[in-house]
Parts: structure tokens; C-alpha cells; sequence
């Protein structure tokens, strides 16, 4: 079953970061975003990939190009013709797919000019800026039991400030942030299960935003199921996000799920 990840944004709000390089390829002690996404699905078997490459593409076609460059001490012999010895075994065994989707198209149609790659019936599809804890064998079964063309995973992402209870003028609580559980409305996670039906809710038109017109047809029809996950989810959104995250790498990455 494949994988598709959404690549190709230029996000604006990490341009810290971005101005130099796609977002997915913001850097989580020392990897790319990106990597710990794969590295989450695959860890469930699921090790085939399609990157919807957008805004500064080429810089992950290297990435995956050179792969074994990036992730292994290695020796170069320059004036040998079998001239590099490699210290480090891959132990990603990653089928990757990379297409060119545009750097001005949206993500519907991102998905839409994916589609020659995917020849199976139900295929997964995520963001290529959020890590979470979700349980991608559970999201599967839960999506084949719904009998809809798609499931979108919901999360109750942390507030951003603390709260604060007063009483008067005094403060009677000062609350860390917390991921909010009574939160009635979830946001869309990413994390998707789809068939291959989507297809034909997304008009051929490189403006067409999956996140619009596609799930507005979807709930419409009844056809989008949701998937309740009140564990881990983080997205890379601005550069406080990033340091962020690489704290928790640091400390106590909870979307580390693989060993």
C-alpha cells in the first residue's frame, strides 16, 4: 500500500527555515521532518512512499539521491575507480516514488497528479510537516469498517499558551499546555486512508484544494469518516514549532515509535 506525502508548500511561516529549504526538510535533530514521517509508517510495514515534490524540490531528490550519503560514515578513495567504503548499514528499506507537482499547484491537485502511481485500491496520504503516535494499523482497520472513500484523523493539538484560572485578581491555577481532550472540535491531523474513488472528487485543475472543494463533496455525500486520536500530534508550522520539536527529540520524542 502506498504512502503519498504532501511535499510541495513553501511555508511561509517557517521562513527561517524555508527560504532555504522545503519544509520537509527542516531539520528534527538533525534528520529531515520528513524522514521521521516515513520512519512512523514504516514502522507499521508500510514502506512504499510517493512525494508530492513542490517549492524547492530538488533539494529532496538529492536527499533521497544521495541517501546513503547522508545517513553513513563513509571513505573516499579519489583516485580509485571503486573508491568509497561505507561504515554504516541503511536499515530503511524505502521504495520511494518523487514527482514534480508544480510549485504553484494545490494540494488536490498535487494528490490528483499522483494518482499514475498509486495501483491500489485504498492508499494512505499525510503532510509532510506533523509526527504523531497514531496507530496507522488501527487508522487502516478502522477505515476499511466505515465503508467510506475516505477517513480523516482528528487531533486535539496542545494550546499554544498556558491557561490561566483567576479568581479576582489573583491567579488560582497556572496551567501548563495541555492538549485539550474536551476540545469538541478537532482538527484535521493529516494521517488520511483513501480509495482510490477520491480521484474523482478532485477536479482536474492545479487550484483545486483537497482541503475545499474534494472534502466539502465528501462530507456532503457522507463519505469522509473520522478517525479520533487524543494521543500524540505535532506539526512544524513556525519556527517556535521547530525548536520545539527538537527538544523533545532531545528529551522525550513521543512520535519515536520505531526503535
Amino acid at each position: 500500500m502506498k504512502v503519498v506525502i504532501l511535499c510541495g508548500g513553501m511555508g511561509t511561516r517557517l521562513r527561517e527555515e524555508t527560504e532555504f529549504k522545503p519544509k520537509p526538510m527542516v531539520e528534527i535533530g538533525g534528520k529531515p521532518i520528513l524522514w521521521h514521517i516515513m520512519k512512523i509508517y514504516s514502522h507499521y510495514g508500510f514502506n512504499e512512499f510517493v512525494l508530492a515534490l513542490g517549492y524547492k524540490g530538488s533539494y529532496i531528490r538529492d536527499y533521497f539521491l544521495n541517501y546513503k550519503y547522508y545517513n553513513s560514515d563513509f571513505t573516499i578513495d579519489i583516485g580509485k575507480e571503486n573508491n568509497k567504503l561505507f561504515y554504516d548499514d541503511i536499515k530503511e528499506d524505502w521504495k520511494v516514488t518523487l514527482v514534480d507537482t508544480g510549485e504553484d499547484t494545490m494540494t488536490g491537485y498535487r494528490l490528483k497528479l499522483c494518482s499514475k502511481f498509486i495501483d491500489d485500491d485504498t492508499f494512505m496520504l499525510t503532510y509532510g510537516d506533523a509526527v504523531s503516535d497514531v496507530n496507522v494499523f488501527k487508522l487502516l482497520e478502522y477505515h476499511k469498517k466505515q465503508n467510506t472513500v475516505g477517513t480523516v484523523t482528528g487531533v486535539y493539538p496542545s494550546s499554544r499558551f498556558g491557561d490561566l484560572e483567576i479568581k479576582g485578581n489573583l491567579v488560582t491555577n497556572f496551567k501548563e499546555k495541555l492538549i485539550d481532550l474536551n476540545n469538541k472540535n478537532p482538527i484535521n491531523g493529516g494521517f488520511f486512508v483513501f480509495d482510490r474513488k477520491i480521484f474523482d472528487y478532485i477536479d482536474d485543475d492545479m487550484s483545486c484544494d483537497l482541503e475545499k472543494q474534494p472534502m466539502s463533496k465528501l462530507t456532503t455525500e457522507k463519505q469522509l469518516s473520522f478517525f479520533d486520536h487524543k494521543g500524540y500530534w505535532q506539526c512544524m508550522d513556525t519556527y517556535r514549532d521547530s525548536i520545539n520539536l527538537n527538544k523533545e527529540w532531545k528529551n522525550n520524542p513521543k512520535w519515536k515509535i520505531w526503535e
